[in-house]
C-alpha cells in the first residue's frame, strides 16, 4: 500500500479532479444560465492550478526546472496557499453570496470574505519569508471557519424554505456536503504539518491516505452532483 501511494498518489488525485472538471464541462450547457457555471469554472481553475503546482516534481537534480533548487520557489507552499487556502475560500464566499437569497446572510458572507482576504494578505506580508517554506495554520483554520459559516447559512435558509424538499436535486447541496466534510476531515491535519517530512514516513503515508480519501470523496461528490442535479433558476446579479 505504501509503495502504491508513493507511485500513484499524485496521479489518482489528478484523475478525480479531471473527472469532476470534464463532467462539468460536458454538462456546462445545462448550467450556463445558473450560478453553477461559476463552480464549473472553479473546477477548471483548480485543475489548472494543480497542474502548475506540480512543477516541484521537476525542480530537483535532473529535472528541467533544476535551477529552482535552493530558491524561494523550490517548494510550492506559496502557490498552494494562494490558489487553494485563500483562492478556494474566496470562491466559496462568492458562490454562496450568489445562491443565497436572505439579505442579512449575503451581507454576513460578504463581510466574512473581505475580512478573511484582508487578514490573510496582511499576515502573509508580515511573514513573507515563511510564506515560501511552510503553510500557515491560522489561514487554514480561518478558511475552514469561513466554509462552515457559508455552509451553515445555506442550510439555515434551506430549512426555512420549501427548497428543503428538493434539496437532493440541487448541485449546491452536493457542493455543501462535499466541502463541509472535506474541511472537517482535513483541518485537524494542519496542526501536524511539522511531522510532514521523510524522517517520519508513517505519518506521511497516513496523511496521504487521509487526503486521498477526502479528495476522492469531494470530487466524487461534485461529479455525482453535477450529473443528478437540476439547474436552479437564481438571479445572477
Amino acid at each position: 500500500m505504501e509503495e502504491f501511494l508513493r507511485q500513484n498518489y499524485y496521479s489518482i488525485n489528478i484523475l478525480v479532479e479531471i473527472l469532476a472538471t470534464v463532467t462539468g464541462l460536458i454538462l456546462y450547457k445545462r448550467y450556463k444560465h445558473t450560478p453553477t457555471k461559476y463552480f464549473i469554472w472553479f473546477l477548471v481553475y483548480i485543475a489548472s492550478c494543480e497542474f502548475l503546482g506540480s512543477y516541484t516534481r521537476y525542480s530537483h537534480k535532473d529535472g528541467f526546472l533544476y535551477f529552482l533548487e535552493g530558491t524561494l520557489f523550490e517548494y510550492n507552499y506559496w502557490w498552494s496557499t494562494l490558489y487553494w487556502k485563500i483562492g478556494a475560500i474566496l470562491f466559496f464566499t462568492i458562490y454562496y453570496y450568489k445562491i443565497l437569497e436572505t439579505d442579512i446572510f449575503k451581507k454576513i458572507i460578504k463581510a466574512v470574505g473581505y475580512s478573511f482576504l484582508s487578514f490573510s494578505s496582511i499576515f502573509i506580508l508580515l511573514n513573507l519569508k515563511d510564506f515560501f517554506i511552510r503553510f500557515f495554520p491560522i489561514i487554514s483554520v480561518l478558511g475552514a471557519l469561513v466554509v462552515f459559516i457559508c455552509v451553515t447559512l445555506y442550510l439555515i435558509e434551506a430549512l426555512k424554505s420549501d427548497k428543503l424538499f428538493f434539496i437532493y436535486k440541487s448541485i449546491s447541496f452536493y457542493i455543501t456536503l462535499a466541502i463541509f466534510i472535506w474541511w472537517l476531515i482535513i483541518t485537524p491535519l494542519i496542526f501536524y504539518d511539522i511531522y510532514s517530512s521523510t524522517s517520519d514516513w508513517n505519518f506521511v503515508f497516513l496523511k496521504w491516505q487521509v487526503y486521498l480519501f477526502a479528495n476522492i470523496f469531494m470530487y466524487g461528490t461534485f461529479t455525482i452532483g453535477l450529473i443528478v442535479s437540476k439547474p436552479e433558476k437564481i438571479d445572477l446579479k
